[in-house]
């Protein structure tokens, strides 16, 4: 079975706050050219994603001096809900290192924040707390979420570090540094994870982007009936 856990590009699709917007148009026209192409403008963060240790780490692995292979990862999911907006993720909503399966590389953090995507209310995602995001790079896990990162969003007005339910946001990028100082990878902005099994193969391959932070992804999740 495959199921594709990605976001349409397309013009004017949600953004992290400050990123480019996105536009995807018509170039040549099959009726004044006699083929088509599009202008595509994006930032390397639109959409679903993956990042690279140079999103937040100056001296960090550009994406494409990655090997391709690290783009295929072998998923386990893991149900956070019901969570609360800018609920943090403590260590203990996350598996046990030592009964993970030795070949995990990736834990698909199911937030049901997916729903939100396009509204106001997608910024107000639950993230991963510095503990939490710890656990993982001592397990040798990354993380995939149904969210725009494992940090928290700047509110509508701009505001971070603000009053969450669990006490003060961080400020900065603390989750993303600690598991891309790793080398270990972040897939944000997933869909689609209602009804996958609990271990799935995931595969989000980058473009070829030379030097970039970060690349839009195509990604989607097999496994076997």
């Amino acid at each position: 079975m495959f199921r594709d856990l990605s976001r349409p590009i397309e013009t004017g699709m949600p953004t992290y706050p400050g990123d480019p917007d996105v536009t995807l148009v018509p170039d040549a026209t099959h009726e004044t050219d006699g083929y088509a192409t599009s202008e595509l403008r994006t930032g390397t963060h639109a959409g679903t994603h993956v990042d690279a240790p140079r999103h937040t780490l100056p001296e960090g692995e550009a994406i494409d001096e990655r090997d391709v292979g690290r783009f295929a990862f072998e998923a386990r999911l893991v149900d956070c809900r019901p969570l609360t907006p800018r609920e943090p993720i403590a260590p203990d909503a996350l598996p046990d290192p030592d009964a993970l399966d030795r070949d995990v590389d990736l834990l698909v953090l199911r937030t049901g924040w997916e729903s939100h995507w396009g509204t106001e209310r997608y910024r107000d995602h639950p993230y991963l707390t510095a503990a939490a995001a710890e656990r993982c790079r001592a397990a040798g896990v990354g993380v995939g979420l149904d969210t725009f990162g494992p940090d928290p969003t700047p509110t509508a007005d701009g505001k971070n570090g603000g009053e969450s339910i669990g006490g003060d946001e961080p400020d900065g990028t603390p989750a993303h540094d600690a598991l891309l100082s790793d080398s270990l990878p972040i897939v944000e902005n997933l869909r689609g994870l209602d009804g996958l099994p609990n271990r799935f193969r995931l595969y989000a391959f980058p473009l070829r982007l030379h030097g970039a932070d970060g690349s839009p992804v195509r990604a989607v999740a097999e496994w076997e009936e």
